[in-house]
């Protein structure tokens, strides 16, 4: 075994022992001047000694103990310490790394940027007798943080778009979303009009049906976006209330197309901002698969200035399914103050439609089968006839929840005077 190293204050207890045993002899020696003590009396004084002498040694050992576990504890804690310090420093160091990377569009922007998009090839018979690449539409989006984000929508219609060409291409969505709070929402840009069932959730999977029913189409009119800004409020029990202002339509007021709805869309380019329009919505959803909405709109002159005509719109609809059951229903109806379109019928427009579905799982995917009724006049407030009735029945066959293909047969009845477009549709689609 090593030996043992003497520590100072070792020194100090043997001189103290020393002390000590001094003080004890110096009385007996003085004692022993006057009388000699016999050798019992000597065993017995010595013996005492060694055994204070022992007891002594015992507690210095003690103390020697201590002090060594108090050392080690010191170097452990002082250890410690500086292994902390060393990963505060490495942390830090990685945070300065990220904030330079993200300051610098390095690595990283990517990961609060997501892309998807939907698009539908339709073959429709009947008058149209056409194929045609109906829409593709791309979309991005960013997470600037945690509260504020950008959403997009880029489409192209009918496949090629330029002068001369059937196509065009648009910009569907580009706003700016800020989170308030849990249950407040802001929105600046350009968004999709919070109305109808079809108008902000329109992607091919998402519905029966090759084209978009006639009604949401001609008179909401669905695609419908704007320019402005926008509130949303979640409450509990399942009900949210959405607020907007924005851009207005511009109908014309002259040619075949006066006063139809879905020709004062300018898709938010160069659009005449002289009278802008404010729609609110209150929403309930609070079982699932279950939505009833109604919306209602204002604008003070729905031609920009033209003719001064003011327009009133309202919108309810119910959007269920439960299990292998769904049932849609929606009615909408515009209200025109003016002379103008009251001297072309057009000052009253409405449309309903209803559509039961059933849906279940086959080999390879589900399928889902429907049949929609549609009614729809938009020059409601004349004397002659301008209804339009249509029935559609049909299949969707999806082979993955995000691709579907589809048939639908309509049978149309049209105003006295046009004839109805009866035919068989077929298409494709997807989303990602």
């Amino acid at each position: 075994m090593p030996k043992r190293k003497t520590k100072p204050w070792q020194y100090a207890s043997t001189i103290t022992i020393a002390v000590a045993l001094a003080c004890m002899l110096v009385p007996q020696t003085v004692a022993a001047a006057e009388k000699m003590p016999s050798p019992e009396d000597m065993w017995a004084v010595i013996q005492a000694q060694q055994r204070q002498i022992a007891d002594l040694i015992k507690r210095l050992d003690i103390t020697d103990g201590k002090i060594e576990a108090t050392e080690h504890k010191v170097e452990v804690t002082e250890q410690k310490v500086a292994e902390t310090e060393e990963k505060v420093e490495a942390a830090g160091a990685m945070i300065e790394e990220t904030h330079a990377q993200n300051a610098s569009g390095g690595d990283g922007w990517w990961q609060r940027t997501s892309l998807g998009g939907y698009g539908e090839m339709h073959y429709n018979g009947g008058n149209a007798d056409e194929i045609d690449f109906h829409r593709f539409v791309l979309y991005v989006g960013h997470e600037f943080n945690d509260r504020i984000r950008l959403k997009s929508e880029i489409e192209l219609e009918h496949s090629i778009a330029g002068e001369g060409k059937n196509g065009e291409v648009e910009l569907e969505q580009a706003f700016v979303e800020f989170d308030i709070n849990d249950q407040n929402t802001t929105r600046a840009g350009l968004f999709l009009i919070p109305v109808g069932i079809m108008n902000e959730t329109h992607e091919p999977p998402t519905f029966y049906g090759v084209e978009r029913n006639p009604v949401e189409k001609n008179i909401i009119p669905t695609t419908w976006w704007e320019g402005g800004v926008s509130w949303a409020t979640r409450f509990g029990s399942g009900f949210s209330v959405d607020l907007a202002a924005h851009s207005g339509l511009d109908v014309p007021d002259t040619g075949g197309n006066a006063y139809k709805i879905r020709s004062g869309r300018k898709k938010v380019s160069k659009a005449p901002a002289k009278d802008l329009a404010y729609t609110g919505r209150v929403k309930w959803s609070g079982m699932p698969g279950v939505e009833v909405a109604v919306t209602g709109q204002y604008q003070g002159d729905i031609t920009q200035g033209n003719t001064d005509t003011e327009a009133f719109f309202i919108e309810a609809h119910t959007n269920i399914q439960r299990g292998p059951f769904g049932l849609r229903a929606l009615y909408a109806r515009w209200d025109l103050n003016g002379p103008e379109p009251k001297m072309l019928g057009r000052d009253e427009q409405y449309g309903w439609y209803v559509e039961p579905s059933y849906r279940t799982e086959v080999p390879g995917g589900e399928a889902g089968i429907f049949v929609r009724y549609n009614e729809y006049d938009m020059a409601a407030g004349g004397m002659g006839d301008s209804k339009y009735t249509e029935t559609s029945f049909g299949i969707n066959y999806w082979p993955h929840p995000d691709v579907v293909l589809k048939f639908d047969y309509q049978f149309q009845n049209a105003p006295q005077g046009e004839a109805g477009d009866d035919r068989a549709n077929l298409g494709v689609g997807f989303q990602f």
